[in-house]
This record gives C-alpha cells, sequence and structure tokens, in this order.
C-alpha cells in the first residue's frame, strides 16, 4: 500500500479543482490557476472537498506514479491557497543583489555583474541589511518553477566548502573543509 498516494487532498475554501479531458487537473484559487497532465493509468476523483488518487494495478509504475501524483496535486492546492517562498542569502565579501520589477542584477565575485530575468509568475524582491548578508525573496504559487530558479541562482556560485561562500538557501548547511595544515 502506498502511505502518500492513499491519503486523500483536503481542498480548502476559495479552490476549485476539475479534472478535463485527457486526464488535466485544473486548480483554481486566490494566488492564480495551474495545470497538470496526469498519467493516463491514475484515476483522479473530485468528491465534493476532497480529491482522491487511486491506480488500477500493483505494478511498480503504477506505485511509483500514485505517490507522485498526489503530491504534485498536493503542492497544486497549497500553491494557489497559499503560495511558496524560497529566499536565497549570498554570503562573501561585496556579493550584492538589486531587482528592477523582475530583472535581478547580481554582484557575485565574478568580473561582471550577472543580469538574471525571473519568470514573470514569480515575485522577486531583495533586502539588503547593514552587517547582514544581502537576501533574495522569492515567491509564487508555482512551486516547481520556484525550486528550479532558486537552484538556477544557487548554481551562479555555489557555496564554497572552505570559507563558504556564495549564494544559498535560507538555513541551508554548508559543511567545512580544514584549509592547508600549516607546515612544520
Amino acid at each position: 500500500m502506498s502511505r502518500i498516494g492513499n491519503q486523500p487532498i483536503n481542498i480548502p475554501a476559495g479552490v476549485t479543482v476539475s479534472v478535463g479531458k485527457d486526464n488535466i487537473v485544473t486548480v483554481k484559487g486566490a494566488k492564480g490557476e495551474l495545470k497538470q497532465a496526469v498519467d493516463r493509468d491514475i484515476k483522479v476523483e473530485v468528491n465534493g472537498s476532497v480529491i482522491n488518487i487511486s491506480r488500477p494495478t500493483e505494478q511498480i509504475r503504477h506505485k511509483a506514479l500514485h505517490g507522485l501524483y498526489r503530491s504534485i496535486i498536493s503542492n497544486l492546492v497549497k500553491g494557489v491557497s497559499e503560495g511558496f517562498k524560497k529566499d536565497l542569502e549570498l554570503v562573501g565579501v561585496g556579493y550584492k543583489a538589486s531587482n528592477q520589477g523582475n530583472v535581478l542584477d547580481l554582484a557575485l565575485g565574478y568580473s561582471h555583474n550577472i543580469i538574471f530575468d525571473v519568470p514573470k509568475e514569480l515575485k522577486v524582491s531583495t533586502e539588503t541589511v547593514k552587517g547582514k548578508n544581502p537576501l533574495i525573496l522569492l515567491e509564487s504559487h508555482d512551486k516547481q518553477l520556484l525550486g528550479q530558479v532558486a537552484a538556477k541562482l544557487r548554481s551562479l556560485r555555489k557555496p564554497e566548502p572552505y570559507k563558504g561562500k556564495g549564494v544559498r538557501y535560507v538555513g541551508e548547511v554548508v559543511r567545512r573543509k580544514a584549509g592547508k595544515a600549516a607546515g612544520k
């Protein structure tokens, strides 16, 4: 039995869920609208304020897709009702971030600034407080897109293990290494 796949998804007030032809699930809420194509073997049923997902057989493929689509649909419902946030911090001397609308201007220790266009579905803001690391705050109703953009920003300058400099998620722990041992 799938522990995740068998759990029902509660639909909060103000959110509508519909399953169209070709098994496309559409979720509408206060924060926006999201669509997800579901594999034709997985059955999605909307009963009042609860969504149930079921699989036809006990094949390994069906078991894997059962939990996967339950999690994805649950994230769609949570996204259109509450939304998601990811915060990144820039650790390093001279590292800066500023934004003009959805265009990020990053100074990450390279010879040039990096101009990064954030998709319009995301809301981006930057925060610089004296004595603290600059922050990039990302908000969206689409968890997949949010994670993808945050990972791309992090990949521009990954945290290195010796001084810990780079772009990292707030709360991320970077394993530090000892440098060269002093001779003699």
